[in-house]
């Protein structure tokens, strides 16, 4: 196994990852472009997903240190904290939970890639000029059901090339958070649905890792290099949406969306 496979592949994770621009479908699509059979790197895509989640604990520690004690002293705003991130959390769990073989079935599918991505970026142009009210700032400021509302347009991601953070991104614009607050927001809710769906595919493919072609070194190589990676983006991510927004990533979507689908009809 070459170390250029996993070391490519966990540089397109820990750049895309927490950018609304897919990482899921950016793999699906580097895979198709680099002929990598993409049944044998399933497993490997999802659980290097887990480095780039663990850049946002490392970046994030404090106020997820400051959570913690504030939870153990009652205080309001922790403890709201928790339960947008638990209420948002849910929609995807059970959804991803009931249509877990549909879902695993479009992960072969570029061309849904492709198509997702320009639809998304179109979607983030739309949202971009019409989503203009701020009135929430703060993750423990949020409504209940504001959470509750970003949890479930957070389900539109289970369809590779939509986003998982542009999802969740876009939703909580559309309902008035700033900008800021919906990054970071989309950030923590990555850590509880990544964690379920790597915890999910190592029970389910228990048998093969460590034993097939792409085993645990090859999965440490990937999982590092995200890691790495992602420590880089997430820290220039919120500075350059404070500056610039979100439509030079719904441009990016929309180009690159085309390219794909061009490249797979020759």
């Amino acid at each position: 196994m070459s170390v250029i496979q996993p070391i490519l592949l966990g540089i397109v994770e820990g750049l895309t990852e927490f950018l609304p621009v897919s990482s899921t479908g950016h793999l699906i699509l580097a895979g198709a472009l680099l002929g990598y059979d993409e049944e044998k790197w399933k497993v490997f895509n999802i659980v290097i997903q887990l480095g780039a989640i663990l850049a946002v604990v490392v970046l994030y520690w404090r106020t997820f240190w400051a959570v913690l004690r504030g939870l153990a002293r009652r205080d309001p705003p922790s403890i709201r904290f928790v339960r947008n991130v638990v209420v948002a959390s849910i929609p995807v769990a059970v959804i991803g939970f009931a249509l877990h073989k549909k879902i695993e079935a479009l992960l072969g599918r570029p061309d849904v890639v492709a198509v997702a991505l320009v639809a998304g970026g179109i979607a983030i142009l739309a949202i971009e000029r019409l989503a203009k009210t701020v009135r929430i700032s703060g993750i423990a400021e949020l409504p209940i059901g504001t959470s509750a509302v970003i949890g479930i347009v957070q389900c539109l991601a289970m369809i590779p090339g939509i986003s998982r953070s542009g999802a969740t991104i876009m939703g909580a614009l559309t309902l008035g958070v700033e900008r800021r607050t919906a990054a970071e927001f989309s950030f923590f809710l990555a850590i509880p649905a990544m964690l379920g769906a790597t915890l999910l595919e190592l029970v389910k493919n228990r048998q093969e890792i460590g034993h097939g072609a792409v085993g645990w070194g090859t999965i440490g190589i990937g999982f590092t290099i995200a890691f790495l990676v992602a420590l880089v983006v997430v820290r220039g991510f919120v500075r350059f949406i404070s500056r610039h927004g979100f439509a030079p990533f719904a441009w990016y979507r929309i180009v690159a969306g085309a390219a794909a689908l061009a490249w797979l009809k020759i």
